[in-house]
């Protein structure tokens, strides 16, 4: 299999609910989200994805989407207080805003769309929070 990669940073603060130490309160991390795409056969030119137009399809997802936003999982017993106070900065979403979930809230939902019409599939995100600490999500093990 022949794949492409590249990565991009946002900044964006979220919470875990339910943790059982510090990532239970309101922080924020400076990520690394890297996408892994595959095709099936190479473009004409020889490649799996030119790397602008991943960056136009999915690292400026990212920076609409959540860039400097705060993700608030759509249950969390926060959300109307937060909304209250910025509504702009807050993103709701349908996960509890792990690494893991991140990734594969990525890999399944935003990637097949963004990439629709593309020959590709995003097959691996890695979501980094810091240096040390990143989660995977490889659609292969789906």
């Amino acid at each position: 299999m022949i794949t492409a990669e590249r990565y991009h940073d946002i900044s964006c603060g979220h919470r875990v609910v339910g943790h059982e130490n510090k990532c239970r309160f309101l922080h924020g991390h400076n990520y690394r989200i890297t996408f892994i795409l595959s095709s099936l056969e190479l473009d004409m030119v020889g490649r799996v994805l030119d790397f602008g137009v991943i960056k136009s399809l999915l690292c400026e997802w990212l920076e609409t989407e959540w860039d400097h936003k705060m993700l608030i999982w759509e249950h969390d017993p926060m959300r109307t207080d937060l909304m209250k106070i910025s509504p702009e900065s807050v993103r709701l979403v349908p996960f509890n805003p792990t690494a893991e979930n991140m990734a594969k809230y990525l890999c399944e939902e935003i990637a097949p769309d963004q990439l629709a019409g593309t020959g590709t599939v995003l097959v691996k995100c890695t979501v980094s929070e810091t240096r040390k600490c990143s989660a995977s999500y490889d659609i292969k093990s789906k």
